[in-house]
């Protein structure tokens, strides 16, 4: 998401982030996930030991893959969890958004799937977990075999309207959302947000379809480029964690998207930063480097699916 609050905060922890990955470089492996014509990539965190579940963690719109590395290391050595980090077709190390026709779409179904599918394949007859971070938390009723999952944990993840962000920091979202980025991705065939010092940069399909969901009430239900969902479907355990200081997704749009998901066995948490002896943890920090203190509450028990 925008501005301070996102795209600079995605950027800040990577230098911590990286430590920890050279820290984890021989416990993790590189990952091709090939899917048609498109590749993506990716590494997998392996336990020393047994493998008590494997968990694909799905990012957020505009975060590298490398971002959570901290957090897959840990999973992996602390918990017995192997952990699967990916980036989207055409961003991070899956390639480069100019000219790419990606679209939310691809990313939240085709790419989210082909992942989930691929990890299955790697880490057979243990639990498989999905771990959505907001956009990767929004789009599995879109996707098919979801009576495989054991269980999922969303973390703001929300069907958020851009009404729903405190002010100011909605002020800053309506302008990321005015006419002029649309007209830059238009006029370059991406949203060249790493020129503007405002993030990664974006395909234009991903960020036009992205916008359309954030001003519109309903969010992606309203959207007619998406399939029917199968909303009855996802019946497993499912750990839903807002966090009480995040303006991208504040607490109310992390609870409405528990709707699209009526059949799973749901439990709402909120975590509030000075709990954790932190400043703040806000839409990025949770599953950052910096935000370590919460990830045993963000996880939760329940490895047994």
């Amino acid at each position: 998401m925008p501005l301070r609050h996102g795209w600079q905060v995605a950027r800040a922890p990577f230098t911590l982030t990286e430590r920890f990955m050279r820290k984890a470089r021989d416990m993790s492996e590189a990952v091709t996930i090939e899917l048609g014509d498109t590749r993506l990539c990716g590494r997998l965190y392996r336990p020393g030991g047994a493998v008590r579940a494997a968990a694909v963690l799905n990012g957020a719109t505009g975060v590298p893959a490398r971002f959570y590395a901290a957090f897959a290391e840990w999973l992996a050595r602390e918990r017995g969890i192997a952990c699967l980090i990916w980036d989207y077709r055409d961003f991070g190390w899956s390639g480069d958004a100019r000219d790419s026709p990606a679209t939310m779409n691809d990313w939240g179904i085709a790419d989210s799937q082909a992942a989930r599918d691929w990890l299955t394949r790697a880490c057979p007859d243990v639990p498989l977990w999905v771990i959505g971070h907001s956009l990767g938390g929004m789009m599995l009723p879109f996707q098919r075999d979801l009576g495989g999952i054991a269980r999922v944990i969303c973390v703001a993840a929300g069907a958020v309207h851009v009404g729903d962000h405190p002010w100011p920091y909605q002020a800053v979202a309506r302008a990321f959302w005015s006419p002029v980025l649309p007209w830059l991705a238009r006029r370059a065939g991406y949203v060249p947000l790493h020129r503007l010092r405002l993030g990664h940069d974006l395909p234009r399909g991903v960020y036009l379809q992205w916008r359309r969901w954030c001003t519109t009430h309903g969010f992606h239900a309203a959207d007619p480029d998406l399939p029917d969902p199968d909303a009855t479907a996802l019946n497993c355990p499912m750990r839903i964690v807002a966090v009480a200081d995040d303006a991208l997704c504040p607490p109310v749009s992390v609870w409405r998207l528990g709707a699209s998901y009526p059949a799973a066995r749901q439990t709402r948490v909120l975590l509030r930063p000075e709990a954790f002896g932190l400043a703040r943890l806000g839409h990025l920090h949770v599953l950052g480097a910096r935000g370590h203190a919460a990830w045993a509450e963000v996880v939760g028990d329940g490895l047994d699916g």
